[in-house]
């Protein structure tokens, strides 16, 4: 680690949900930090740049003013624009840079045990259930997320995207949009599902067969659909509800659902025990199963990842509930914005009493051309006459847009 420690770095976006927590851990191993956002230029979350001041970070305005020193090393995500002041001044002064997934794949490929989330949908989630079962197992890992965790806010941690651990383990979700997942050398790799969202399905199954190939355990859904090719996989832990799997496997049964939680039953090798969760929904009960059978890849015993999971109380905007108005309308948060993450909220909500009032801001323009019409099809299929969705337009913080124009008629 001593090599990432010696010069200087640099944040480009310092605020956002994958830069952030990468910071945090870099720091945490003894790095000197500084950075910028465009955010913070715009006023967005005083709160959590205030915070990252408080704790060591060095903020600058993004016009290339933190930017003075040729030491300095550069960090910045696949989406900041090559002319950002920042950008710009690096060149001048030839400054080294990384891109953020470059950064990650150096800090989680260093850690004797390696666990690799990805999919579709889901990362985050099984990303703090694993994180959270080794953390209350005493193996004190080092968690790397893009979502806060909520077992680990704290009054000096409001902002727990990441954890710094001193122990082996290093889990982290990993980002197929941009390719950047062939950077990772797992040794137990987490397929949470398959499906549509920044890249085609072909393309999406072409990385995502090398990314299991490189790891020691392979951790696969059963129950999806697209997920079905990779089952034969000699270091394939298969896991699900369906009723065909080998004892060998990982079998889910019983689900029951409540607003609030819900419960199932995990089966292996003539072990069952009954798993309680926080949180409501099938699709959360799956992601649990994907943490118990990658933690117990791990050596960690079924029965301890079982009852860590029932202590584990969820993240961030992932179905949060924020609060019940006097009338009894209850407002949930949710970052769900592929069709498939959809779906899942939307399947969750409507199995329980009472009309949806949706509303959906887009996950930016791009994003919006290349699903649009099966979000709407998602909408209109689990939605009812009596339900409401509301569309606004998609998100965007500033920079270039080319796509905003050829989107526009994505929802037509």
């Amino acid at each position: 680690m001593s090599d990432l420690t010696t010069n200087p770095w640099f944040f480009c976006g310092i605020g956002g949900s994958g830069m952030l927590p990468l910071a945090l851990i870099l720091k945490g191993h003894g790095a000197q930090i500084a950075g910028s956002d465009r955010s913070r230029d715009q006023g967005r979350t005083p709160e959590k740049f205030a915070w990252l001041e408080r704790e060591g970070f060095t903020l600058f305005p993004q016009d290339g003013s933190g930017i003075s020193s040729a030491d300095q090393v550069l960090v910045a995500s696949a989406a900041v624009e090559d002319s950002v002041p920042e950008m710009v001044r690096a060149r001048e002064l030839s400054c080294a840079r990384m891109s953020r997934a470059e950064l990650l794949a150096r800090l989680f490929n260093a850690a004797p045990l390696r666990i690799a989330v990805g999919g579709t949908s889901g990362k985050s989630t099984v990303t703090g259930m694993i994180g959270w079962i080794l953390t209350s197992v005493g193996r004190d890992p080092t968690i790397m997320n893009g979502a806060v965790m909520k077992n680990f806010v704290a009054p000096d941690a409001p902002f727990a995207s990441a954890r710094v651990g001193g122990g082996r383990a290093f889990i982290s979700e990993v980002d197929e949009s941009d390719g950047s997942i062939a950077l990772y050398n797992p040794t137990v790799a987490v397929l949470n599902n398959i499906s549509l969202d920044h890249k085609s399905l072909e393309e999406l199954h072409v990385l995502f067969s090398d990314f299991l190939l490189k790891a020691q355990v392979a951790v696969i859904n059963a129950d999806d659909d697209e997920s079905t090719p990779f089952l034969a996989l000699d270091q394939a832990h298969c896991f699900g509800f369906r009723d065909d799997l080998d004892e060998s496997d990982y079998h889910a049964s019983g689900f029951e659902d409540n607003a609030t939680g819900c419960c199932f039953k995990v089966s292996h090798k003539g072990t069952t025990l009954q798993v309680q969760l926080q949180m409501p929904g099938q699709h959360n009960a799956s992601n649990a199963m994907a943490a118990i059978v990658a933690t117990h890849a791990a050596g960690v015993p079924l029965d301890q990842a079982v009852a860590a999971l029932g202590s584990f109380a969820g993240l961030a905007r992932r179905f949060e509930i924020v609060g019940t108005s006097p009338s009894g309308v209850t407002v949930i948060d949710d970052f769900g914005h592929n069709p498939e993450k959809c779906a899942a909220t939307l399947r969750t909500l409507k199995a329980h009493p009472g009309r949806v009032i949706a509303f959906f801001q887009p996950h930016g323009y791009g994003p919006l051309r290349q699903m649009g019409y099966e979000l709407a099809e998602v909408f209109a299929r689990l939605l009812g006459p009596d339900d409401v969705t509301l569309l606004c337009d998609p998100v965007y913080f500033g920079g270039t847009s080319t796509a905003a124009r050829a989107a526009s008629g994505s929802w037509a």
